[in-house]
């Protein structure tokens, strides 16, 4: 299985190639751009209702996000159930707290219901205060949880070698592979006459009353229904400017002793540290994650995971790195993530995106919300999660905070790009933004000398790309766009590739 990165993540061995046999030509009730956890899940749950589905992914089912998560279940989210009722109120975060065991209800039954082997299994979760600071932050969490029912208890105690000033206990929670059950799903979805088409694009979109036309890279495609299980959508929609790209990285190392407790652990650090044992080809693995930042917003991403080993390394007892990779995840503005009709639309395209850090839990809870919404034509959720809601307080100096920053992205790097007098001022390995004449340029140089020379402006709103060294790519800093070192795009919202000027090796 390919993912969207250079690094290969522990999950990684799962999946080949999953496509079907297909005509294109023919119609489709609900057509599901994106092959990850929210587009299989959403898929299968309507091919169950009797309908007939395509999922199209623009490179391999697990590709995205999905491919690249750490697989913690939590009912209790980045969004504090305090913070919801702030902005919310009480019965909207009760509600939101009801989403998370929803969720992990859907992935239990899917579980028993096609005998899935996925490594699912129930953990309670410990979140920890490791200052007087954070302390603080804990009893509001803990205050937030009891007011909406959500239970977190005080312990003395953490199975987890790192001092702690305060600690709670949080049962329930849960963790699983998550390529082994989505490739499940892709089973059962096709089981049930469902369609899969890899390495199909999908470049727009026009909605007319009671249909959709897609224009893929294979040509047309004819629905009732789209739903874009992409993050964010292709075109320039309200949602690119209500979500902001973020990275995470993550490691696995072997463990000096097996015997280390398999609860799952976090701390309140900002950003936070994750923690958790998963068993790959008969080996415990410890899993730990951090460092998160926006999107081409750090100078050296491989020191990113130099931070996260030497962190993990001080407090844990473990031996070889086995893996390390980063991931993609989008911060909504207001703290609650975007299920239902793409603003701007006419009840036929749908979307979910703004996850946070829970990307398992509300790709899986969009399935159900998106599904009620296209058959029954409602869902519990569906206000509490509308991405057409507008909070004039709630997020608001988050909006213009992330706001500020796309200009600013766009404008400094239209401005003060660097200029280079030669390519031999490029070292082997480096790569640079720069401007020649009245163009931007992207240039990478590989160890052996050959030089990949790519214009640097994001096909999708015109923002000038950054590297990424620890994933060898281009990555846009304004709405999430990716790319590798030759240009092809990796991830969206952008559907095309950068413009590739030329490879070459100097001699």
């Amino acid at each position: 299985m390919y993912r969207d990165g250079a690094r290969k993540s522990i999950w990684q061995d799962e999946i080949k190639k999953i496509s079907t046999e297909n005509d294109l030509s023919q119609w489709f009730d609900t057509v599901i751009v994106g092959g990850g956890i929210t587009g299989v899940s959403t898929a299968l749950k309507l091919q169950e209702s009797g309908q007939k589905c395509m999922i199209l992914e623009a490179a391999n089912i697990g590709f995205g996000t999905t491919g690249g998560t750490t697989a913690h279940l939590n009912t209790f989210f980045d969004t504090t159930f305090a913070q919801a009722i702030q902005d919310f109120g009480l019965e909207n975060a009760k509600l939101y707290a009801e989403s998370g065991k929803d969720a992990i209800h859907i992935i239990e039954s899917n579980i028993k219901k096609y005998d899935i082997n996925c490594d699912f299994a129930r953990r309670s979760a410990y979140l920890f205060a490791l200052d007087e600071d954070q302390e603080k932050q804990l009893k509001d969490i803990v205050t937030g949880a009891a007011r909406v029912g959500h239970e977190m208890v005080y312990v003395n105690e953490i199975p987890f070698p790192i001092p702690f000033r305060e600690a709670v206990r949080i049962p329930g929670q849960g963790q699983f592979h998550p390529i082994k059950y989505i490739k499940a799903l892709c089973e059962a979805f096709i089981q049930l006459g469902g369609a899969i088409e890899e390495k199909c694009i999908c470049e727009d979109h026009e909605e007319h009353d009671d249909h959709v036309i897609l224009t893929t890279s294979k040509g047309e495609i004819k629905a009732k229904n789209v739903v874009y299980a992409t993050h964010i959508p292709p075109g320039i929609n309200l949602l690119h400017f209500t979500n902001a790209p973020y990275r995470s990285y993550a490691m696995a190392f072997t463990l000096k002793d097996n015997g280390f407790s398999r609860e799952l652990g976090y701390d309140l650090h900002e950003p936070y540290h994750y923690y958790r044992i998963h068993d790959i080809n008969g080996e415990s693995l410890l899993i730990a994650g951090g460092e998160d930042h926006k999107t081409g917003h750090s100078d050296d991403t491989g020191e990113c995971f130099s931070r996260l080993e030497s962190y993990v390394r001080e407090h844990f007892d473990v031996e070889t790195t086995y893996y390390s990779w980063s991931s993609q995840y989008y911060e909504p503005i207001d703290g609650f993530p975007y299920i239902g009709n793409l603003p701007g639309t006419k009840k036929r395209i749908f979307v979910a995106t703004g996850f946070r850090g829970n990307g398992m839990i509300f790709g899986t809870l969009s399935s159900q919300i998106i599904h009620d919404l296209i058959v029954a034509g409602t869902s519990k959720y569906e206000q509490l999660f509308s991405p057409s809601r507008i909070k004039p307080i709630a997020g608001f100096s988050d909006f213009v905070k992330e706001n500020t920053a796309v200009a600013f992205d766009y404008v400094k790097d239209k401005i003060f790009v660097e200029r280079i007098d030669s390519l031999s001022e490029i070292k082997p390995g480096e790569a640079k933004v720069f401007r020649y004449e009245s163009d931007n340029y992207a240039l990478y140089k590989e160890l052996n000398g050959t030089f990949h020379l790519l214009r640097s402006t994001c096909p999708h709103a015109s923002c000038e790309v950054r590297w990424n060294g620890a994933e060898l790519s281009w990555d846009c800093p304004c709405h999430g766009s990716r790319f590798n070192v030759n240009g092809k795009r990796l991830t969206g919202p952008t559907t095309k590739n950068l413009d590739k000027i030329f490879p070459f090796q100097k001699k």
